[in-house]
């Protein structure tokens, strides 16, 4: 599995630009007005892992095939969205279908780029969407706790576990907290996905700032951060005006560049990583002279779940699990020597894959 992520924030903070630099396209028209991003746009990106090359490597395989990740670039918010101000109805549509959120916030001052409030105040931004996606959740909630009433009283068990979820959620959204911080019980998760409310959705903050200070951030970045965390989010600093120039040079040019920035990596890469950490993700991999690939799945996940996302057969069928793990595969320079020191593993049907596991499925056609 991939996973969706939307880049939503107010207009003229850098979405289109960091979404034009993660997908390496100019397919976002980033311009200094509000709503030049109309229609969401859509990017699929590889997700950059250097354990999966090496593993090719001592294979030999022939083929690499990285996880996935989809960007969404969705039209800019504005205060009054909930009642349709801008592109507010359709703002809210299109964060419907992500799985976590992207908040960018402007965190640099610039007199050429126009801010829509007339101010660079990232945590104020901030509140503005949440706000608005608040109001949207309780008007939601609302409706649907109306349209529950005839079921309600035919005692409709699914109607019933409904309403506890909805009121619940409800009761937050008016103590002026966004539907995640709810506490949903093991058996209620798939119910409460249902719900899709918009504040239910991960986040994570991107805190764009000047080129200058894409290393070490800034005094509106450290706020931000201090606010991630006293929410349990996630947070990022990106400057995308460097990741859109990174995104048109080659690997060693861009590593030069990366340098002379004083920076580790791109920004892409931390971005992906946060929004694995945000999700509870983690990538397991197969391995062969064919190709080389890994596969992202969530945190927890059982050996036949793992298998299923290959293949739905693999799933129905699943007899056990030949693992090993990462480290173990590279010391032992392949699958037969990591075999050879004893370090493959049979796994059954209670296995929980962690994260960088080479795994080899035998299932029943």
């Amino acid at each position: 599995m991939g996973f969706r992520m939307g880049i939503v924030g107010l207009p003229n903070v850098g979405k289109s630009t960091l979404f034009n630099a993660l997908t390496k396209t100019a397919a976002a028209q980033a311009a200094n007005f509000p709503f030049c991003t109309i229609e969401p746009n859509v990017g699929e990106v590889a997700v950059p892992d250097p354990r999966l090359d090496r593993l090719a490597g001592i294979a030999g395989s022939k083929q690499i095939i990285p996880t996935r990740i989809t960007f969404v670039d969705i039209a800019g918010l504005v205060k009054g969205a909930s009642k349709g101000e801008g592109l507010g109805n359709q703002f809210l549509a299109n964060i419907r279908e992500v799985d976590a959120i992207a908040h960018v916030l402007r965190c640099f001052e610039d007199g050429d780029v126009t801010h829509v409030e007339g101010r660079v105040d990232p945590i104020a931004d901030a509140e503005v969407i949440e706000t608005e996606l608040m109001i949207a959740d309780m008007e939601s909630i609302e409706r649907r706790l109306a349209n529950l009433a005839r079921k309600l009283k035919g005692g409709d068990k699914e109607a019933v576990a409904q309403e506890r979820l909805l009121k619940q959620a409800l009761a937050v959204l008016e103590a002026g907290q966004p539907a995640r911080t709810v506490e949903v019980a093991e058996d209620d998760r798939k119910a409460w996905a249902m719900l899709q409310l918009l504040t239910s959705k991960p986040v994570l903050y991107v805190c764009n700032v000047a080129e200058d200070e894409a290393a070490a951030g800034n005094d509106w970045s450290a706020k931000v951060a201090e606010m991630a965390a006293a929410q349990g989010a996630g947070h990022v600093v990106i400057s995308a005006r460097i990741e859109e120039e990174i995104s048109q040079l080659d690997a060693e040019e861009a590593a030069l560049f990366l340098g002379e920035m004083g920076l580790d990596e791109a920004g892409l890469d931390r971005l992906i990583r946060a929004g694995y950490d945000l999700l509870g993700l983690q990538t397991y991999f197969t391995v062969g002279p064919k190709e080389a690939r890994a596969w992202t799945i969530r945190k927890g996940t059982l050996a036949p779940q793992a298998a299923g996302e290959i293949h739905g057969d693999f799933e129905k069928g699943f007899i056990r699990a030949e693992t090993i793990a990462y480290d173990d595969y590279v010391a032992g320079n392949g699958e037969a020597g990591a075999r050879e020191a004893g370090k493959l593993r049979v796994e059954g049907k209670t296995y929980e894959v962690k994260d960088g596991d080479v795994l080899h499925f035998l299932f029943n056609a």
